[in-house]
């Protein structure tokens, strides 16, 4: 198996210029990159990645956080990001903080020790100083940590509006908003989204604290459907959570969408497999994990961002948990 020597021995150079080379840093000129990259053709040189990171102090490998791996919609976001990575030669490491501070201060220390290019990160558990202190290149995506840092994200207020407003297009006239954890940013914004688009409406609505779980969403809809008289619809703040709805639904012997109509948010394919299949405010996840993977390569690489902040637009996906059904 060849090595550097040999590669500088074949193409008439110093070993040093093959470093600059093979690290991208310092001058090489065109006539010597030339040779060199001939040499390496010839002998299939395969540099070894450990030496060089060694050397570099970063690797090629890309730091992905992600607050529940359970929720399909994360993995989904992995994937546009793996898919992109891939094809600038990036490695990414998938690491499921479980929304707990120790654990992602855990794999961010860790991977930092293994000189991790940079870091996609999907959630904010940890104070955004400690983000910013990083030292590295770093994404938010889905959900904003601060200014100073790149943030790829849905437009959930007008999400949330369009699909609580859909649900009184539907004569929908008591509505519960399931919406997210308080304080999370995204849930946040879905919930002022509702609000806006019920504020003067001569209507009643309840507005329910839910964690995106499948189980735990089904336990608290199963309550407030037993325990408050006349729910006709909900806006539930994720995809997990109205799949949570629409199975307590089912256990009450309540129709839908005859005696209950259902919007969720976030456009999982989860959502078309349903049974009935769930109408949602998509986001486009793919785009969105897309975006974020090539920010975060252009700060790695030393390249300007055009945009530090990326809102991709949502639309209204409409199922059979609602009445008006488009095929």
């Amino acid at each position: 198996m060849a090595n550097i020597r040999d590669v500088a021995k074949k193409a008439g150079v110093s070993v040093a210029t093959i470093s600059r080379y093979l690290n991208k840093k310092g001058y090489v000129s065109k006539e010597a990159k030339e040779v060199i990259e001939q040499a390496i053709k010839d002998l299939d040189y395969k540099p070894n990645q450990v030496a060089r990171s060694l050397s570099t102090k970063q690797t090629k490998f890309i730091g992905l956080i992600v607050p529940d791996i359970m929720n399909p919609f994360f993995p989904e976001l992995a994937r546009a990001v793996e898919d992109v990575a891939l094809m600038y030669g990036y490695t990414v490491i998938l690491c499921n903080s479980d929304r707990k501070a120790e654990k992602e201060i855990h794999y961010i220390e860790t991977l930092k020790q293994k000189y991790v290019a940079g870091f996609i990160v999907t959630t904010n558990q940890l104070h955004a100083s400690h983000y910013q202190n990083l030292e590295l290149p770093i994404v938010a995506l889905d959900r904003t940590i601060h200014a100073a840092i790149p943030t790829v994200s849905s437009n959930n207020k007008e999400g949330a509006q369009m699909g609580t407003t859909y649900l009184l297009e539907q004569g929908c006239r008591n509505i519960v908003c399931l919406r997210g954890p308080e304080g999370l940013g995204p849930a946040d914004d879905r919930l002022a989204g509702f609000l806006e688009a019920v504020k003067e409406k001569n209507i009643t609505t309840h507005i329910i604290e839910c964690p995106f779980h499948f189980e735990q969403s089904e336990k608290i809809a199963q309550k407030f459907l037993s325990d408050i008289q006349g729910i006709d619809g909900i806006f539930a703040s994720s995809d997990v959570s109205a799949a949570g709805v629409l199975k307590a639904a089912h256990t009450l012997g309540m129709k839908v969408p005859d005696d209950l109509q259902i919007v969720g948010f976030d456009g999982i394919t989860l959502g078309g497999m349903l049974t009935p299949g769930l109408t949602t405010v998509a986001q486009d996840i793919y785009k969105m994990g897309t975006l974020a993977t090539r920010m975060l390569i252009k700060s790695i690489e030393g390249l300007e961002l055009e945009h530090k902040e990326i809102q991709v637009p949502v639309r209204l996906v409409i199922r059979g948990t609602t009445r008006s059904e488009e095929g």
